[in-house]
């Protein structure tokens, strides 16, 4: 526990020129909100920690197989088994169970930041919910913390959607991270990797900005390219036959949903009808089937998600999306695809709730985006008014 501790201090200084380079580049980021997110993560890290002291977790299996493994090269694999390989150097540095939840974790806060600036980068008006601002409260939910901070997938992939969701504003200037965020998504998942594509390619097709046309080719060639030349390891991984991947799909997807009901937690999906299946996979549990003090805290968020949700159910939506910016509908189209997979094939509450952090800030970026859009049309009618007024007063004088 204190080489953990002594890790969290340095790697508090190592990301300080990391963040003053953000900053400088970012003139809008808050270093005070991300210390105090940092110190929050932490928090949370402490929790999963206790949390794996009387329950069973993959983190354990993570390490010991680092641990144990022959040589770095030759643990190399997509899928699970690339935690392995990224843990690998630094288990045979001297890095304890502890010391590697620690780095984990850090690279989950690493993508809160990037996850940051794509928030505030693209939406730079003040949106407030409940008198709260928007930005934070995403950035505090509880459950995106949970979930980021332990040795495992979903602190690194985490990282890695960061940054790719980052690096699409301006793609050809961000190639580093896009690429580095490319990776490490088609390492771990590459089915997700394929949805990040799908996304981008629709994004920039459909998308109201006028983008250069040797950028639009350097992202098609880009994802079109990778997905040609990985398609082969992203059937692989559902085991899918090329020749009938619907067929395939299908019977994968029952296979799967029966194995993860049998595991506990487990709810039939099998039978639900598909908003059925997308309900259950965004917002639930919800109280009634909650079980123990974490589902209840899981239903207070997943509340909050449904109340998000709600606020895109306005007439004025459907003008904006029609407008939006290319990276408001690759977010669409990646939370969209990723939770029709997923919902298809996970029928264990407990995988619904860790599996869906990968994707809900891609929906809390087409709901900010909405409201911004809307509190922008307001100041507009009220500057407008104001002028009005003005206009008024001087001709009754």
């Amino acid at each position: 526990m204190v080489g953990a501790l002594i890790l969290a201090i340095i790697l508090y200084g190592l990301q300080q020129p990391l963040l003053a380079n953000l900053k400088n580049k970012h003139p809008f980021i808050n270093l005070r909100l991300l210390d105090n997110l940092y110190v929050y993560h932490l928090l949370f890290w402490l929790i999963y920690y206790i949390y794996t002291r009387s329950s069973r977790s993959d983190s354990f299996a993570y390490f010991n197989r680092a641990e144990n493994g022959d040589t770095w090269l030759g643990i190399y694999h997509t899928g699970t088994r690339f935690i392995d390989f990224v843990a690998y150097p630094f288990v045979n540095l001297g890095f304890n169970y502890e010391m590697m939840m620690m780095l984990f974790a850090w690279f989950g806060f690493i993508g809160f930041v990037y996850f940051y600036i794509f928030f505030k980068e693209n939406n730079r008006l003040l949106v407030r919910y409940q008198g709260y601002d928007l930005i934070a409260i995403l950035l505090f939910l509880p459950n995106m913390h949970f979930w980021t901070v332990s040795l495992g997938k979903g602190s690194l992939i985490f990282l890695g959607l960061g940054l790719f969701a980052y690096a699409m504003k301006k793609p050809q200037a961000r190639l580093i991270a896009l690429t580095l965020g490319s990776l490490i998504v088609f390492n771990i998942r590459p089915h997700v990797f394929l949805f990040l594509g799908a996304g981008a390619v629709i994004g920039y097709l459909t998308g109201r900005e006028k983008v250069p046309l040797y950028q639009k080719i350097l992202v098609y060639i880009t994802f079109i390219g990778a997905i040609f030349l990985f398609y082969g390891q992203i059937l692989a991984v559902a085991n899918l036959n090329e020749a009938d991947i619907i067929g395939s799909f299908d019977e994968f997807a029952t296979k799967r949903a029966g194995e993860l009901s049998s595991s506990g937690s487990g709810v039939d999906l099998n039978n639900y009808s598909l908003p059925l299946k997308l309900f259950t996979f965004w917002f639930r549990p919800l109280f009634l089937d909650a079980s123990g003090i974490l589902g209840i805290f899981v239903s207070l968020e997943n509340l909050l998600y449904l109340l998000l949700v709600y606020k895109l159910f306005d007439k004025q939506f459907i003008s904006f999306f029609k407008q939006s910016s290319s990276l408001v509908k690759m977010s669409a189209v990646i939370f969209l695809t990723s939770s029709i997979a997923l919902s298809f094939v996970m029928s264990n509450l407990g995988l619904v709730i860790r599996q869906k952090s990968m994707v809900m800030y891609f929906l809390f970026f087409v709901i900010l985006s909405f409201l911004s859009y809307k509190e922008n049309l307001r100041r507009i009618w009220i500057n407008k008014r104001k002028a009005e007024l003005v206009a008024k007063t001087e001709n009754e004088k």
